[in-house]
């Protein structure tokens, strides 16, 4: 009966005249809608007018940006019409995330709702290629197991033929071990080696299969980095005359908070050094002697690919000479002319590739050939992409270099576009496309229009809207401000900040996020507080201790009274409803480090425009940073808690204002 019915309200039959989509979604989320006939359903207007909002989108082919708060059930809210307009429309949703939590959220849990509203649909999940064991390769692999393998990837390679048996299904993350990385380099699939014609119907390969069902599906869901790639990728591409990737497909963008630097990634250069010595370890490994040009038995082609990996080591250890980085620990050095080192390694990269084709074109069988030919093609990319890099071809692109820690040599070379929105404009917000950008932050102070953000990503022709969250912050949250904190150089701000870390936990006996915005800061508080959490029997958590992210998350869930000391990737995408979660103490603002190159272009870029690089950019970042830091705290109507902000300058300096504004309105305790 349910579905019966919702097809009269939901569905329009095209050239009719009915309502349109956004009346229908006003109708669906009415307090006598659709959804109402669920006794989970709760009527929030603000929910309402989202989905209203999305519909004129979508049916109009029009861009919107939409800030919806935490607890506006933004989800559902693009969902549905989304979902509706696929269906009635015969085009193809797709739905980017950043965090693998909400691409899960919305395959288990939303969209079997959604499907319970609109009728069923097909959706899919679409993880990045290199998830998927290609069996074809597998078998390959291990019919040459004696000529690419050592001992220990023989037995590796045994049990991931185990596991193929038993999990036919399956992807990498599913896997209870993980394989090395050479290894998996050689089964996973890949573009040349596993295509539809290696792979047909009925040969078992994962990948190929959901390649078929996603051109089939109605809703793909995936995330914002394999989007770019997809977008960015002639091979990947289903359809040439795409909106996106599809033909008339539509986008929704939640999260959209990232995509700036999602996209000034996928648009840039990345050369690593282990990346490259990988590569041709797969042709030949002098270590082990084993590799492709072992398997087809070319000594001048190992001769060859064995002298490419030692001027590699040069040329790579020259580049390293030259970049000034700031004492041992430093990471990153920008690099701000051409021509950094000699092109030592186009010649010798050029000729070990010619040497993969020729093995290629001489190859007994098949599987031999593609993989020979995929390695080529791999080599003859790096070598154009660090040609490009050392020239710096690129305009408007900032260039620098990345030394890896630990005690082994990886030296990676980077660039990325200063400025994306040009590129984000083209791509989303001209020509009439329909796409939704949403997250629960997107706005500075009290800016409706959301105009700072429209500006970092050329959404400035799109339509914008700002939706409030339901939840009552003045009965949920206490802020608590402190007045006044000696300087973090100071010798006594590590006492000062300690003795108000331990006030505030035993406010909320335990029970809380710390967050940081330097590793350091975390590890000494960290050290500072054990015997305060062990006196009290109060577990701590600190990241970077050796327990994965995830599994501090379910730790910290599962021990009510536990404390988590987190920095950077805790400050978003992470979801704590009830008890567990009753405070939360940021020690200071986030302002972003200027001396990365990435930030540090960004701003000269706006001081070159005459404009104020710390208030046109420092400022609104580090308040989007904190609105995201401070949304861990409420996740539902039933949460409460406080939090603790412990850096004066929210009181004492001008910007402190904006930062007060961006936060919800609830009661502010000041302490001296």
């Amino acid at each position: 009966m349910l579905g019966v019915r919702m097809i009269s309200i939901l569905e329009a039959l095209p050239g009719a005249t009915g309502p349109s989509l956004a009346e229908r979604m006003h109708l669906a989320f009415s307090q006598d809608g659709k959804l109402a006939e669920s006794p989970q359903f709760e009527f929030r207007p603000q929910q309402q007018r989202m989905a209203e909002l999305v519909g004129d989108a979508l049916e109009k082919n029009r861009a919107l940006v939409v800030e919806a708060a935490t607890g506006v059930g933004k989800s559902l809210a693009y969902l549905i019409p989304a979902a509706t307009f696929a269906l009635e429309q015969k085009r193809k949703a797709i739905i980017c995330t950043h965090t693998i939590n909400l691409q899960e959220q919305l395959i288990h849990k939303d969209i079997p709702i959604v499907k319970k509203i609109v009728g069923d649909f097909h959706a899919e999940l679409l993880k990045g290629r290199n998830n998927y064991l290609c069996p074809t390769r597998l078998k390959s692999a291990f019919a040459q197991t004696g000529d690419l393998f050592s001992t220990s990837e023989a037995a590796e390679l045994q049990l991931l033929m185990e596991w193929q048996r038993e999990n036919p299904t399956g992807t990498l993350s599913e896997m209870d071990f993980t394989p090395g990385a050479r290894l998996w380099s050689m089964v996973r699939s890949e573009p040349h080696a596993c295509t539809p014609r290696r792979c047909p119907p009925g040969s078992g390969c994962v990948y190929q299969e959901v390649r078929r069902r996603m051109a089939a599906a109605d809703v793909l869901v995936l995330n914002h980095t394999l989007f770019f790639t997809l977008l960015a990728s002639s091979e990947e591409v289903l359809a040439e005359d795409a909106n996106f990737i599809f033909p008339r497909d539509f986008v929704v963008l939640d999260e959209a908070h990232t995509i700036e630097n999602i996209a000034a990634q996928a648009f840039g250069i990345h050369v690593t050094e282990g990346n490259l010595r990988f590569e041709l370890g797969r042709l030949y490994n002098p270590k082990t002697r084993k590799g492709f040009f072992q398997s087809v038995g070319d000594s001048d082609a190992i001769r060859e690919v064995t002298q490419t990996i030692g001027a590699a080591e040069m040329f790579f250890r020259e580049a390293e000479s030259r970049c000034k980085f700031s004492g041992p620990y430093g990471k990153e050095f920008r690099i701000r002319e051409a021509g950094l080192t000699e092109n030592s390694l186009a010649l010798p990269l050029q000729r070990v590739a010619n040497f993969a084709l020729k093995a290629g074109d001489a190859a007994k069988s098949e599987s031999q050939k593609l993989e020979l030919l995929d390695i080529a093609k791999r080599l003859t990319a790096l070598r154009v992409e660090l040609g490009a890099f050392l020239d710096q071809t690129e305009e408007g692109h900032v260039y620098w270099a990345e030394r890896g820690g630990g005690d082994t040599h990886n030296l990676s070379l980077h660039s990325a576009p200063i400025d994306v929105s040009p590129k984000l404009e083209e791509i989303f917000f001209s020509g009439g496309k329909a796409c939704v950008f949403t997250s629960a932050t997107l706005g500075v102070g009290d800016d409706e229009q959301l105009g700072y953000f429209r500006r970092r990503v050329g959404a400035e022709k799109a339509r914008a809207a700002s939706i409030e969250s339901p939840f009552d912050f003045r009965r949920q949250m206490q802020l608590y401000l402190v007045k006044r904190m000696p300087e973090p150089k100071d010798a006594a701000y590590g006492d000062a900040l300690q003795e108000k870390i331990e006030h505030f936990l035993d406010l909320s006996q335990g029970r809380a996020f710390v967050l940081f915005t330097s590793y350091s800061q975390l590890t000494a508080m960290a050290d500072r507080l054990e015997d305060f959490c062990d006196e009290r029997g109060w577990r701590l958590l600190v990241q970077g201790r050796g327990m994965p992210r995830h599994q501090m998350l379910a730790e910290f869930k599962k021990d009510v009274h536990s404390i988590l000391f987190g920095t950077d990737s805790f400050w978003t995408g992470v979801d704590v409803p009830g008890e567990a979660l009753s405070n939360v103490i940021i020690t200071r603002l986030p302002f972003a480090v200027p001396d990365h190159p990435v930030v540090a272009s960004r701003l000269e870029h706006l001081e070159e425009q005459g404009l104020n690089s710390f208030s046109e950019y420092s400022v609104p970042e580090a308040i989007l940073k904190l609105r995201q830091g401070v949304g861990r705290l409420i996740r539902t109507r039933k949460d409460k808690g406080i939090i603790a902000i412990l850096d004066p300058r929210l009181l004492t300096k001008p910007y402190g204002r904006a930062f007060m504004a961006s936060l919800p309105d609830c009661p502010v305790e000041i302490l001296g």
